[in-house]
């Protein structure tokens, strides 16, 4: 009989230990009611990480074109980010001309809306922009309806950091209007900077 009331007595003790340090627990536990109205769980445009396979509209921004559905302008409107791919650049370059050396340096001590880290593009970064707008006339590779300012006067070019393949005293430039070509980097071109993505550093070849 003894021996009966030792068996049943261990499991006792051991379940009132057990309920004394859950019990606790289940009166400070947070309540499962809902505390207030259901937050959306679908992100926004300006919140997916860029794929580049997006293709998204440039010619739904207004008069502007600064909130459209692919481009955004920021930095106090002194760049525009493209959200196909995730890079900013420059609204109005500045119209200075040089050879692609100084064009490099340029960019690198460029400062937009109060930001540097700037840089010169590579060819594919300027060949993003390209989406044929048969109703521009200077900048018809550029988006219809895209915010840049004055990046077709004088139907200008512009340096990427591509060396061209087959000459190092060569690199690749890209105009909005006739699109890429190879010409030597002692030539005068203008720049337009970039900032963000992995693109190139500073090139000295």
């Amino acid at each position: 009989m003894g021996k009966q009331k030792k068996s049943i007595l261990a499991p006792t003790i051991f379940v009132a230990i057990a309920l004394a340090l859950f019990l606790p627990g289940l009166s400070t536990a947070g309540s499962l009611e809902p505390s207030g109205p259901p937050e959306p769980t679908m992100k926004t445009l300006d919140e997916i990480p860029p794929t580049w396979s997006q293709k998204l509209r440039a010619d739904d921004g207004g008069p502007d074109g600064c909130n459209s559905s692919r481009f955004k302008c920021v930095l106090d409107g002194e760049a525009v980010l493209d959200k196909e791919t995730g890079l900013v650049w420059e609204r109005s370059p500045y119209p200075l001309r040089e050879d692609w050396w100084h064009a490099q340096w340029r960019c690198w001590q460029t400062s937009r809306g109060g930001r540097f880290g700037w840089r010169l593009p590579t060819i594919s970064e300027l060949d993003s922009l390209t989406d044929y707008c048969p109703d521009q006339l200077w900048d018809r590779l550029l988006p219809c309806g895209h915010p840049f300012i004055n990046v077709t006067s004088e139907l200008r070019i512009y340096w990427s950091a591509t060396t061209w393949f087959y000459d190092s005293n060569e690199a690749l430039d890209w105009s909005p209007y006739y699109g890429s070509y190879v010409t030597d980097k002692t030539i005068e071109q203008c720049h337009w900077c970039v900032r963000g993505g992995i693109g190139s550093s500073y090139v000295t070849d």
